[in-house]
């Protein structure tokens, strides 16, 4: 079986779903088919955020809609791919193995950090998903949980990062065509400093990134790229998959990393 790489994308508004226009609808509705069919997949969302690592060992998981003042076809979607509680259990004992203090959790469903891009990538939904949290954390300890991971990719199995580029709903204007100029300067020091393999840089984006601060007043959604990150290995090869800033503030920019 070949070896997947790791990826992070950016799930952006729920609207993303329905909107034609939107080329990160279009990316993801793609990046399916071009990634192939994996053997499951194992989401790191940044909606899910827990004091220590919990993994979902749910066999028929729910489509959460933890959104709200959205169209009601949004919350009428569903996403009901199966989970797989035998690789929960595996992936739950690589981190405590590592030395994180990692539980399963047998009631959570799908959040749509999850499921949102994984219906526009995996619309048949027939493959199983395995869910993760993330932590109120920093960088080293997300590329640290994701370098217990590594070993899946040799399995088939699909890591994928789930967050966003630019994170600031303070800033976020519906519609807004225009890329505001601190998320563009963000974006374009994510992309250039990934390309460089400068992962020193990018794990101190805090001091190194112009407005990376405002980029991210909270460090969630950007957490999950880490994770992927470190589930390529120490020799990551990046690969930029899509560029792009919705809503005026919201990086969609999406990543691979492949493992020499």
């Amino acid at each position: 079986m070949r070896s997947l790489p790791t990826v992070f994308v950016s799930h952006g508004s729920p609207t993303t779903l329905i909107e034609q226009n939107s080329p990160a609808r279009a990316f993801l509705s793609g990046l399916g088919e071009r990634l192939g069919r994996p053997k499951a997949i194992v989401s790191i969302t940044a909606h899910w955020v827990t004091g220590a690592p919990k993994v979902g060992a749910v066999e028929a998981p729910e489509t959460i809609h933890d959104f709200a003042e959205f169209p009601q076809e949004l919350f009428d979607m569903q996403y009901p791919a199966r989970g797989d509680a035998e690789l929960a259990g595996r992936v739950a004992q690589s981190l405590r193995e590592a030395g994180f203090d990692s539980r399963l959790d047998e009631r959570r469903g799908l959040d749509h950090g999850t499921w949102s891009p994984l219906k526009l990538m995996y619309p048949e939904a027939d493959v199983p998903v395995v869910q993760m949290s993330v932590q109120r954390s920093d960088p080293r300890h997300h590329l640290a949980l994701g370098a217990a991971l590594s070993s899946l990719r040799e399995e088939g199995v699909l890591v994928l990062g789930s967050g966003s580029t630019t994170h600031n709903l303070g800033n976020f204007e519906y519609g807004g065509r225009e890329a505001m100029p601190w998320a563009e300067a963000f974006e374009n020091w994510l992309a250039q400093t990934i390309e460089a393999n400068d992962w020193e840089a990018l794990l101190d984006y805090r001091a190194n990134a112009p407005y990376g601060e405002r980029a991210h007043p909270s460090e969630e959604h950007f957490m999950p790229l880490f994770v992927a990150l470190g589930a390529a290995g120490k020799r990551a090869v990046p690969e930029v998959l899509h560029r792009g800033i919705e809503h005026g503030s919201i990086g969609m920019s999406a990543f691979a990393f492949n493992s020499l």
